[in-house]
């Protein structure tokens, strides 16, 4: 079984955590093709943490995990954190399969929600 783990940055504003989880019960809620679920993570001032959320994922009988940086731009948090958060999740557990995504704003698909956003504006 295949599971999403979207990680977010976290935030000291409880709000903008939230915010992430509800877009993560939307996820799951329109159960999206290929995936048997969709968990949520934060790389810090939120739980869960990024381990605690491939943990998550593993309860839920995860066999490979997608992770998606849900992050605007590639700082440090994408380029170095998270691969080194999966890789000592990978060192522990071999036999799962993880793949990190392109972050959202590396995505060729952001210019258009960008418009249609603005265009509903």
């Amino acid at each position: 079984m295949k599971t999403l783990l979207l990680i977010a940055h976290g935030s000291r504003r409880a709000a903008s955590n939230d915010e992430v989880r509800q877009l993560t019960q939307r996820l799951n809620g329109i159960n999206p093709p290929g995936f048997s679920g969709v968990e949520t993570a934060f790389l810090e001032l939120a739980q869960p943490s990024i381990p605690e959320g491939l943990a998550a994922c593993l309860a839920r009988g995860a066999s490979e995990i997608v992770v998606f940086p849900y992050f605007l731009a590639a700082g440090t948090h994408v380029a170095h954190d998270i691969p080194e958060a999966i890789q000592a999740f990978q060192t522990a557990h071999p036999q799962i399969k993880v793949s990190l995504t392109r972050h959202l704003g590396d995505s060729d698909l952001l210019p258009q929600a960008i418009l249609q956003v603005a265009s509903a504006a």
